[in-house]
């Protein structure tokens, strides 16, 4: 009679039964001492087994003599890539004895591949272990996404046998359906504020237990990867909200990318369980491509969290195409970065300067491809909304716009920024995209005091960027003082600025009763042209009355302006004309006859001298504007002086 020696290795776990084994199943490293009757009973691999083991026990025992002590029988099976494990053939050792089981999501699984590879049918008994997991699945599993969750992570070790059992796949489906369904109820049934909704009608009452609608988020955050890109494609396939599946992208991404933010990097750096890069590229890659690239008006999607994928793209050097869909989708909600989220460092030696600015270039151009000319309009008329003292609409381009003049002046002084460089990314945004110019102005100041050694042709062609007509007061007084700008433009600088000023004193003298733009808002030279050219009777006459002391209080402080803006003047006639002279003296060779030339008619001195002047540094409007001050001035100096003569005459 044959007698198997148990196992020396591992661990053994008994029946307390009372009666001695007569069958020791090794599982992994776990050796069962079991009885053969109750498992033959309800597994058919195991009776085929045991049986197949006595039929040689017998045949060798035919063969050997009588023994004198009779030796009980106990036979030895091996269970190799037993799915489950020993803790799920544990569990159905135990089902075979009659023991009570409690089935849950997690075991399942498990439980219902282990029946499947005893073979435990119903062949071998009713209700068996087989039909028992099929009813659990169907009946309670497969109809709660937070349950089929758990039995799909457990199914990960299981395979392929979950897999050819179709329990990966019911389970896969299950969690879509449930989705949708909390999706349709949350959007149906619920109003914005999260009461109950009657007919369409908002009954004030709230759900007992009223639950977000993104709570599912975190449940599917425990799939491994492969079974949650299952997932995420069974959900497109089934037209699921395109929003809720980029939420469950973000929180899956955040729960499995460290560093994604530069709040939570701290902390990232300290865990322990981080996935090496291969496999951080590939979640990197998969979240990518199944977040849609149109603007998205989840929460979670943020700029901040998008522009953090790009910077982890660039650190795990991703795939060109992820790196392009995330500048895309960046681009799509551009408006709502930060000047912090553009600073993107550059993470290739083959880049010189600090922060990757080719990438924020890109993302640019895709943001004006996506706007297109309907941005432009609003434009147009967000400035004659503001021409008339109204207050604009910030559409994006301007915001975009405003953030980029930000930018400029972030990375103007790296030392290594070329020139060319900057110019294009100034020149890329559109007219209507700077109501004003002061942030350009301020960042090629920066890049100019940064970068002394640059050419005059590349400090001329950087310095034509600014329209001196979109400077406000400050600006252009900033701007006549400043020496590092080419005195072409400072000529043109104080020029509009003396402009500015003759069209506002106009137009206060024209229409004294007219509604002049707010003085909240900064002072353009362009609004003050566009408000003279209009006819009072054109005038929104509901604005027309003024209170007499504001109006008062605005004629002072023009007038104190007027006064400073002469000196000014004043001090630059005299410089024209010490340089005209000069000019004639050099030109002529005769120092006495172009003295006298010179000085034969003072004021046709001054006016050819500011004509040659105005020509030669490109102003295009007519000298008449500041001839006509000086014409004023000269008059009243004369007639002051004609008055004291009188007086004097009459003392004498």
């Amino acid at each position: 009679m044959a007698s198997e020696k148990p196992p020396s290795k591992g661990q053994a776990w008994f029946c307390t039964t009372g009666l001695p084994s007569d069958v020791i199943i090794e599982v992994e490293e776990m050796a069962f001492h079991l009885h053969k009757f109750p498992l033959m009973s309800r597994s058919g691999k195991l009776h085929r087994m045991i049986t197949e083991q006595e039929i040689s026990t017998h045949r060798e025992g035919e063969e050997e003599e009588e023994q004198e002590e009779e030796e009980e029988e106990c036979y030895l099976l091996n269970l190799p890539g037993f799915p489950g494990g020993s803790e799920a053939f544990e569990i159905a050792a135990k089902f075979c004895y009659g023991v009570k089981v409690e089935l849950t999501p997690l075991n399942v699984g498990p439980l219902r591949c282990a029946a499947e590879y005893l073979e435990m049918t119903e062949e071998h008994g009713d209700g068996n272990l087989i039909a028992r997991t099929e009813a659990f699945l169907n009946q309670s599993v497969l109809r709660s996404l937070k349950d089929a969750v758990k039995t799909l992570s457990s199914c990960e070790r299981l395979l392929p046998t979950a897999e050819d059992l179709g329990i990966v796949e019911r389970c896969i489906d299950a969690i879509a359906m449930n989705a949708g369904a909390d999706q349709l109820a949350s959007g149906d049934l619920a109003s914005p504020n999260g009461s109950i909704l009657w007919n369409g009608i908002d009954t004030g009452l709230r759900h007992r237990d009223q639950v977000r609608p993104d709570w599912w988020y975190d449940e599917l955050a425990v799939l491994g990867l492969p079974f949650y890109k299952r997932v995420v494609s069974t959900m497109e396939a089934r037209d699921l909200n395109p929003e809720s599946i980029e939420g469950s992208l973000v929180c899956y991404a955040k729960k499995f990318i460290p560093g994604l933010s530069r709040r939570n990097r701290v902390s990232s750096s300290h865990s322990t369980s981080v996935a090496p890069e291969d496999e951080q590229r590939e979640l990197l890659e998969t979240v990518v491509s199944h977040m849609p690239v149109r603007k998205s008006s989840n929460p979670t999607t943020t700029a901040r969290l998008l522009f953090g994928l790009l910077r982890t793209a660039n650190i795990l050097s991703a795939s060109d195409s992820c790196r392009t869909t995330l500048e895309r989708k960046i681009a799509a909600q551009l408006d709502q970065a930060t000047l912090d989220d553009l600073l993107l460092p550059s993470y290739s030696y083959l880049i010189e300067t600090l922060y990757d600015i080719d990438c924020v270039e890109r993302i640019l151009e895709y943001f004006l491809e996506g706007c297109g000319g309907a941005d432009a309009e609003e434009g147009e008329e967000d400035e004659e909304a503001r021409r008339y003292g109204n207050s604009p609409g910030m559409n994006p381009v301007m915001v975009v716009g405003k953030l980029m003049d930000g930018y400029l002046a972030e990375i103007a002084s790296d030392g290594n920024l070329k020139p060319e460089k900057f110019y294009n990314l100034a020149v890329a945004l559109p007219d209507h995209a700077r109501v004003y110019d002061d942030g350009l102005y301020r960042a090629i100041d920066v890049y100019l005091k940064a970068h002394p050694w640059i050419s005059d042709e590349e400090r001329e062609k950087i310095c034509s960027l600014i329209d001196c007509q979109k400077l406000t007061l400050e600006a252009c007084t900033h701007a006549a003082q400043n020496e590092r700008l080419p005195l072409r433009v400072v000529v043109q600088v104080l020029f509009f600025e003396q402009l500015q000023l003759r069209n506002a004193i106009a137009g206060s003298i024209v229409a004294p009763d007219a509604s002049l733009p707010d003085s909240g808002h900064p002072v353009r030279l362009q609004d003050h042209i566009g408000f003279l050219g209009q006819s009072p009777a054109a005038q929104p006459w509901q604005t027309t009355v003024r209170n007499n002391q504001v109006l008062r209080f605005d004629m002072d402080s023009m007038r104190a302006r007027v006064h400073e803006l002469e000196r000014e003047c004043s001090t630059m006639r005299r410089a024209i004309r010490k340089f005209d002279k000069a000019k004639k003296g050099g030109g002529v060779g005769g120092g006495s006859s172009g003295g006298g030339g010179g000085g034969g008619d003072a004021e046709d001195g001054g006016n050819g001298g500011w004509s040659s002047f105005t020509k030669k540094f490109g102003c295009k409007f007519k000298t008449q504007v500041c001839d006509s001050h000086e014409r004023t001035w000269v008059e009243a100096k004369k007639g002051s002086h004609h008055h004291q003569h009188n007086r004097n005459s009459s003392l004498t």
